[in-house]
């Protein structure tokens, strides 16, 4: 057995709830510097070391896999599990509202049974000493390498309190000497997530896609094009191995979910159908599963959408990448499918089908209280190029629909959602977007009946968190402002309860500075407050071209009362 060892990468703080946290680690590199080879088990080991800053009054060490078919990564959640050894056998809750600190190590051992996938529990517990032997050595490892804090989240009631949360997405790596340029926003991102400048510490961050690009040019460009296990793999080990990143991730809560370049960009499912891609997505979705799905709330089997809950504000995070099927209709969108195709069964709900589920569960739960679709790909504003009221021949509009890689393309999706929000009543949904690299916020307005015109939902966008390239994509004037407006025409007709409805929308506060954003709940006055901060920490100002004075991008969003 081999000496305890940091982590080579994390500690990551995942899914947090008021009495648990799941903590995620990769195990460490072979005394070469290498991976561990195939005759040797990774074993992690965590232990509690202190309670708001006090030590526990029991110590409490506990042994985790590090699995193989995991690319030797694992999670352990304190409160909830228990660790390999008969002793471990009690789960101990956390508290709620409460601030620990954790270190995590790693060991290897020599494997009698190489050619298993996976040693039993016990078997492997009889080759490991009593856990506590390792709660010095442990202290005794870099903090900066092995040490995670983290708040837990509220004790769950009936009345929903403050919220705050950070939301980004799109991380480009940087290519040459500019790869550190991409790590330099989480370094204030952490500052803004343990509160300053009068505001309070956040519940958590929310990563909502791209959080590497496996293909840094192109899909059609081999250079920097990921195809091996080994350079996904590279990709992940590049991104939360940097400094501000890694610091970051071991401090904040953090809930992640892919976009297209976790695969290749535009990613959708059809393309399984050949040979070389489904290869590479094979490869993709288990670097995927192994980096950023395991430390996740993973409550829907092996699915990769998820949902969960925060101060009485419920969050649905969406996979609008790998169940996303494009029709072979050549003159028609409804054979499009944003988040897998219809069940056929009530036994075999789809992904649309739980969501619609949760959405009518959600409304009675928590009443009008906001509730959070979290979808890489944005819901609102669509691209001018893809609005309902361009002109030109349907193929044309098809094309254009489909080629924008967005919700307009989708519309038996949307319209299942948005008659949902109608007939059931589903008041303050809001949807939590980035992809897009121009960050902005809409409001969404129905009109038709009296009904519709009653329920109120809004979307907030962050991204880039890094993006060299602004030139090259994001330009606000590239998306629609106004739906109603002459030359932006989007307005989106659906039946609901058998009338006629209509979704328009407002959009405003467009930035393509890096950037990412503070999402403040706050029930007492029934608002919402986004605050879009840059790479160094500031809030961003629009305007202020032309020495004349800018203004800060804040966006105080009105809703209906909860």
């Amino acid at each position: 057995m081999s000496s305890l060892r940091p982590a080579q990468l994390g500690p990551i703080v995942g899914h947090t709830t008021d009495t648990t946290s799941r903590i995620w680690i990769r195990g460490a590199a072979g005394d070469e510097g290498a991976d561990v080879n195939a005759h040797r088990r990774t074993v992690g080991v965590i232990a509690i070391t202190h309670e708001n800053d006090r030590r526990p009054r029991k110590k409490r060490v506990y042994y985790f896999r590090l699995r193989r078919e995991y690319d030797r990564t694992g999670t352990f959640t304190l409160g909830e599990e228990v660790g390999l050894k008969p002793a471990d056998n009690r789960p101990v809750p956390l508290k709620p509202n409460t601030h620990y600190t954790v270190r995590v190590g790693t060991l290897h051992i020599d494997d009698p049974s190489p050619e298993l996938d996976s040693m039993p529990h016990d078997a492997l517990a009889e080759r490991l000493p009593d856990a506590m032997v390792w709660f010095n050595d442990l202290e005794r490892l870099d903090p900066e390498l092995s040490e995670a804090s983290f708040t837990t989240f509220p004790a769950v009631g009936n009345e929903q309190r403050p919220l705050s949360l950070l939301l980004g997405s799109c991380r480009y790596p940087g290519l040459l000497w500019k790869t550190r340029h991409s790590d330099a926003i989480f370094e204030p991102l952490l500052a803004e997530a343990q509160g300053r400048d009068g505001r309070p510490p956040v519940n958590m961050l929310l990563m909502v896609g791209d959080q590497i690009y496996a293909d840094m040019l192109n899909r059609h460009i081999p250079l920097g094009l990921a195809d091996t296990f080994e350079e996904f793999q590279e990709r992940y080990h590049s991104a939360f191995g940097s400094r501000h990143m890694r610091k970051l991730l071991r401090q904040v809560p953090t809930y992640m979910i892919l976009d297209d370049h976790e695969i290749e960009d535009n990613w959708h499912q059809d393309r399984i159908r050949r040979a070389d891609s489904r290869r590479v997505f094979n490869l993709a979705i288990n670097a995927y599963r192994s980096y950023q799905w395991v430390h996740g709330p993973t409550c829907y089997g092996d699915r990769l959408f998820y949902d969960f809950a925060c101060s009485g504000y419920p969050l649905f995070v969406l996979d609008t990448r790998t169940q996303r099927h494009m029709g072979d209709l050549g003159d028609s969108l409804r054979d499009n499918h944003l988040l897998g195709r219809p069940s056929l069964s009530e036994e075999e709900p789809s992904q649309l089908d739980l969501l619609l589920f949760w959405l009518k569960q959600s409304q009675q739960k928590f009443g009008n209280a906001p509730k959070f679709i979290v979808s890489a790909s944005v819901f609102a504003p669509s691209p001018i190029d893809a609005r309902t009221g361009r002109e030109g021949t349907d193929k044309q509009k098809i094309e254009w629909k489909e080629d924008s890689d967005s919700w307009p393309a989708f519309p038996n999706t949307r319209e299942a959602i948005l008659r949902t929000l109608i007939e059931h009543q589903i008041q303050n949904v809001v949807f939590l977007s980035g992809d897009i690299h121009c960050s902005n916020v809409a409001e969404i307005a129905f009109s038709g009946f009296a009904d519709a015109e009653k329920i109120r939902a809004f979307s907030i966008v962050s991204s880039a968190l890094y993006w060299p390239f602004p030139f090259a994509d994001g330009e606000p004037s590239a998306y629609v402002h106004d739906s109603k407006a002459e030359g932006q025409e989007d307005s989106f007709e659906f039946s609901a309860d058998g009338k006629v409805c209509k979704m328009d929308y407002r959009a405003w506060n467009f930035t393509q500075e890096d950037n990412f954003c503070r999402i403040d709940v706050d029930p007492a006055s029934h608002h919402i407050q986004v605050t879009t901060f840059s790479n160094k920490g500031q809030i961003l100002e629009a305007g202020g071209w032309f020495g004349l004075p800018g203004r800060p991008i804040q966006s105080q969003l009105k809703l209906a009362a909860w």
